[in-house]
């Protein structure tokens, strides 16, 4: 019997029958813990920060599709992962005037009682789906729409940032003398700097992301499938008031190297490498991304198995060190820990990463990469970033992969995650 269903049914009201399965306990208190953010303060704040953002580059305003940045705009949360390919819901954030919010029909109610949104309207729905043989005659309402907005708060001048919008929206947008412009720029600027309650949310999503991970690791063992164990993490956060995962990035064994193997039925034996990477967007819809690499019991690691984990170890722990506030992105790569030359070529793709809902704004690649999507800013206070190890030979039997996830303070970067890290290729 695998360990998942032993632990199902430890916890069952009625042992011995799979059918009847009571919830796993919560491992703490979600919503005593929520009570402690002021989610309005944040919406409001972040506001602040995008119109800030667009005042800077003196847009009258921004129209967002985007699921990731409506929320960021007005703290509105409706069918995030289905508007991701099908945009039925959109705002017009004015840089000096309202924010009108377009959502669906039958779902008004869902942002009625949000300070950050203006007026509510229903969308034009004018994607394939929804529109089918119409999407022409939806398209010129839904610009029509848009052009009267423009016209009202248009801030004296017709500069319009967007996020993500057909060819033949854009097109009659443009024919109306509307300038549009990229509005992820100044959307990734404004999320990159966490607010203080911005904090206490990624936080909170790390702790229920450790505690995901600790049970992970207590139900490994030799039998139990790639896709049982990773459950746990999407039970666990679903469970404690989180909303999805990003990727479903775990796989054992051989499957580790190369990295980016999906998890799938195959069954983990003891003393397999099995690896992975949350990608947890949690509570408040904060992400919580770290990766860890363990060795099934049955088995004690190899000392090849021990090699590669000291290895990933020691880059990740190296380049938190160098993290400081001032730092430039250019600086960083030239100082960071240098992957020996068998793992260059397997290399993760960048070493640090930004994050916030998401992945985000900055990327920070290698001194090799630079010329060809390096770019230089530098680190500041209150940017939360993922640093990133991925060690494996080419053509060799595994791979480890090792994430951490830090908030930089004035003196540096502190890990937000508790799960075991140091030395824990093994319990």
């Amino acid at each position: 019997m695998s360990r998942i269903l032993e632990m199902a049914q430890e916890r069952s009201p009625h042992p011995g029958d799979p059918a009847l399965v009571a919830p796993m306990p919560l491992g703490l208190d979600i919503n005593a813990r929520s009570a402690e953010i002021d989610e309005r303060q944040m919406c409001r704040d972040r506001l602040a920060r995008l119109r800030a953002e667009l005042a800077r580059r003196d847009y009258a305003g921004a129209l967002l599709s985007d699921p990731m940045n409506i929320r960021y705009a007005t703290g509105s949360r409706n069918m995030s992962v289905w508007t991701m390919h099908a945009p039925g819901r959109y705002v017009f954030v004015a840089t000096d005037g309202p924010v009108v919010l377009f959502e669906f029909g039958t779902t008004l109610h869902l942002s009625r009682d949000l300070e950050t949104v203006d007026e509510l309207r229903r969308s034009m729905s004018w994607f394939y789906f929804m529109a089918g043989p119409r999407v022409r005659e939806k398209t010129v309402l839904w610009a029509a729409d848009v052009i009267g907005l423009m016209k009202e708060h248009g801030r004296s001048n017709r500069r319009l940032a967007v996020d993500r919008c057909e060819p033949w929206g854009a097109q009659l947008l443009i024919d109306a003398g509307i300038c549009l412009f990229d509005a992820q720029e100044p959307l990734e600027q404004a999320r990159m700097i966490k607010t203080s309650e911005e904090i206490k949310c990624m936080q909170l999503s790390m702790d229920v992301c450790d505690i995901a991970v600790d049970r992970m690791r207590r139900a490994l063992r030799p039998g139990i499938t790639e896709n049982q164990l990773w459950s746990i993490l999407h039970e666990t956060n679903i469970a404690h008031n989180g909303e999805w995962i990003e990727c479903r990035l775990l796989c054992s064994g051989e499957r580790t190297n190369p990295w980016f193997q999906e998890s799938g039925s195959r069954v983990i034996n003891a003393g397999d490498m099995v690896g992975f990477d949350t990608d947890m967007v949690g509570p408040f819809g904060y992400l919580a991304d770290i990766s860890r690499s363990w060795i099934c019991p049955g088995r004690k690691p190899t000392p090849e198995q021990r090699k590669l984990y000291e290895i990933a170890q020691e880059q990740v722990l190296t380049n938190i060190e160098l993290i400081k506030p001032g730092l430039s992105f250019r600086d960083f790569s030239e100082r960071c820990w240098p992957v020996p030359e068998a793992y260059v070529p397997n290399r993760y793709m960048f070493m640090i990463h930004g994050a916030g809902f998401v992945d985000e704004y900055p990327t920070v690649v290698y001194t090799t990469d630079w010329k060809d999507w390096g770019y230089d800013a530098m680190f500041e206070e209150n940017m939360v970033v993922c640093v990133e190890s991925f060690i494996g030979e080419v053509g060799a039997k595994e791979g480890v992969k090792l994430e951490q996830q830090v908030l930089i303070t004035a003196n540096g970067a502190v890990s937000m995650s508790h799960s075991p890290f140091v030395d824990a290729i093994e319990p």
